[in-house]
């Protein structure tokens, strides 16, 4: 079992190496908060609730040595609607097409059921080296942390594979996060950068901004919205008649929900909730963008769009 905790020598050949990595787990390991870390900036959303994560998202790590191109993809978990199979095929399209897959396991959590049903997954996909990521270790003593590298040790040897690595890592404390990037580097293939310098992600802004209205309505809403909720931005374009020092973006977006009963819920009492959630949206995208942006955000219901193939293409899906 080969646990890392520090870096090694790098050696004196010049060799650039460029590939793509994905991170798998179930829903909630950490797995979006660790590819904001290694990117240093933010490209997938966080948020409190498990499978917020539906596109896959790459976060592109640049290095003199390489790039690291990093794939996001939704929790794997037992589906239990047609968005949810869909989620599922993302995932282990994804898969397929990788040069090495980080496995995310927190470290505050027993492995449990959805971790082996992973797990399982990963034994049959035989080439791809399998890094596995203990996440969250802020969150416990050295004493839990030993047990958990241990359990994963097992779970490899029990499904007859090896991990690569086993590298523990708090995206949060930002504890070891650059050494798992020094592991995952040599994993990948030699070659060119497959990115010019400084792009940081290959997803469409109206997507980012998209996802970035999504993450605030998520926040602090009750458990059954999160799957219910999608956003679409029907248009992006820059207000004409504005001098060029002071630009402004007029960004009008659509918050989807399925049930009427939930359109209370988002916007809140006299509209509160919804304008909260513009206002924070809205510095998000202003930090991405790097201009300021006039939201106009709106709410409509898309009947159990979850279940429906029509309206999840409409959605994006």
């Amino acid at each position: 079992m080969s646990v890392r905790t520090q870096s090694s020598e790098p050696s004196g050949e010049e060799i650039h190496r460029a590939g793509f990595a994905c991170f798998v787990g179930r829903p909630n390991a950490g797995k979006s908060t660790l590819t904001n870390a290694l990117v240093g900036k933010k490209v997938a959303i966080t948020a409190d609730q498990p499978q917020t994560t539906r596109h896959t998202v790459r976060g592109i790590v640049h290095r003199p040595d390489a790039q690291l191109i990093l794939v996001d993809t939704p929790g794997l978990h037992k589906p239990r609607t047609l968005l949810g199979q869909r989620l599922n095929d993302v995932v282990r399209t994804t898969w397929a097409e990788v040069d090495v897959i980080g496995f995310c396991l927190p470290a505050n959590e027993k492995l449990g059921p959805g971790d082996r049903f992973i797990a399982k997954e990963l034994a049959s996909i035989k080439k791809t080296p399998k890094v596995a990521i203990v996440t969250k270790t802020d969150l416990v003593d050295s004493k839990q942390l030993a047990e958990q590298l241990i359990a994963i040790d097992q779970l490899g040897k029990e499904l007859g594979f090896e991990w690569a690595q086993i590298v523990p890592v708090s995206a949060v404390a930002d504890k070891q996060v650059d050494l798992l990037a020094d592991l995952l580097v040599p994993l990948l293939p030699e070659g060119p950068a497959l990115y010019p310098e400084g792009d940081l992600t290959d997803e469409p802004e109206q997507v980012m901004v998209a996802e970035l209205i999504r993450e605030a309505a998520l926040e602090g809403v009750r458990d059954e919205l999160p799957h219910s909720i999608a956003v679409v931005v029907e248009e992006m374009l820059p207000r004409e008649d504005r001098p060029a020092d002071k630009p402004l973006l007029d960004i009008h977006a659509f918050v989807y929900i399925e049930r009427p009963s939930q359109k209370g819920i988002i916007i809140g009492p006299k509209g509160k909730r919804l304008k909260d959630v513009g206002i924070k949206s809205r510095k998000q995208i202003e930090a991405l963008l790097g201009t300021p942006v006039f939201l106009d955000l709106h709410v409509k219901v898309a009947k159990d769009w979850q279940r429906d193939p029509r309206q999840l293409r409409k959605l994006g899906f």
